[in-house]
Order: C-alpha cells, then structure tokens, then sequence
C-alpha cells in the first residue's frame, strides 16, 4: 500500500516535509526564500508553518514518534 492511501503514512510523510523544510531554512534561508511562489513555494510554506506552529508541529510529532513505535 502507497503511502498517499494510508492516512497514518501520509500524515507522517507531511510532518517530515515540514520538519525538514524548517530545518534547511535554519540552515540556508536564502534557499527557501527566494522561491515563495510556484512548485518550490510548497516548502517555503511548509518552513512557515513550522515556524509559526511549533509547539503543536512538536507534539503532532511525539503522537506520531509514540503511535509508530508501541501501537503498530
């Protein structure tokens, strides 16, 4: 089964983009930046929310961390 028909796998695929997103803006601004609209504008969107959001991205992810690991 394809991780887009999953619903759990698809969640934790979107807070991965996010987290990551995040991370390479920590890194390089200038990358996400520079490509605020468009196909590329996604991840500058997805280093927003994580910016913006990140308590509840931080405790969406310790859900998924704790539903991966003890309830699968």
């Amino acid at each position: 089964m394809s991780a887009i028909s999953n619903f759990q796998s698809l969640l934790t695929i979107i807070l991965l983009l996010i987290c990551t997103c995040a991370y390479i803006r920590s890194l390089t601004p200038s990358v996400l930046d520079r490509n605020n609209t468009g196909l590329l504008g996604i991840f500058w969107k997805c280093a927003r929310i994580d910016e913006r959001k990140s308590p509840y991205v931080a405790v969406c992810c310790i859900v998924m961390a704790f539903n991966i690991l003890f309830i699968q």
